[in-house]
C-alpha cells in the first residue's frame, strides 16, 4: 500500500514526534480503494529553525518516487514540537474536493 509506504519513509527520514498519513483519496473524484490524494501530518524536531518552504522540500524529497508516480496530490502540514502543542484542535481539516466532478 502506498500509504504504509509514505508512513515508513517519514519515519525513516524523520523519526517524528507525531506522524498522520491520512489517505484522503474518497474525497475525490476517484475510483473506489483508490491510493491518489494523501493528507501528511508530521511533527519532527528536524524542523526547527527551519522555514515551511524547507520544511515541504525535504518531504517532496524523502517522497519524489511517490510523487512521481501514484501520487496526485499531498497536503503537507509539518510542525516543530513547539508548533504542534499550541495547537487547539490539531492540523487544518482538508477542504472539500473542487475539481473533476462528473457532470450529469
Amino acid at each position: 500500500m502506498i500509504q504504509e509506504r509514505i508512513n515508513e519513509k517519514l519515519q525513516q527520514a524523520f523519526s517524528p514526534l507525531h506522524l498522520e498519513v491520512v489517505n484522503e483519496s474518497y474525497m475525490h473524484n476517484v475510483p473506489a480503494g483508490s491510493e491518489s490524494h494523501f493528507k501528511v501530518v508530521i511533527v519532527s524536531e528536524q524542523f526547527e529553525g527551519v522555514r515551511l518552504i524547507g520544511r515541504h522540500r525535504a518531504v517532496n524529497s524523502v517522497l519524489a518516487d511517490e510523487l512521481a508516480a501514484e501520487v496526485h496530490a499531498l497536503a503537507m502540514h509539518t510542525y516543530t514540537e513547539s508548533e504542534w502543542q499550541n495547537l487547539f484542535d490539531g492540523a487544518p481539516l482538508s477542504p472539500s474536493c473542487r475539481g473533476g466532478a462528473k457532470l450529469v
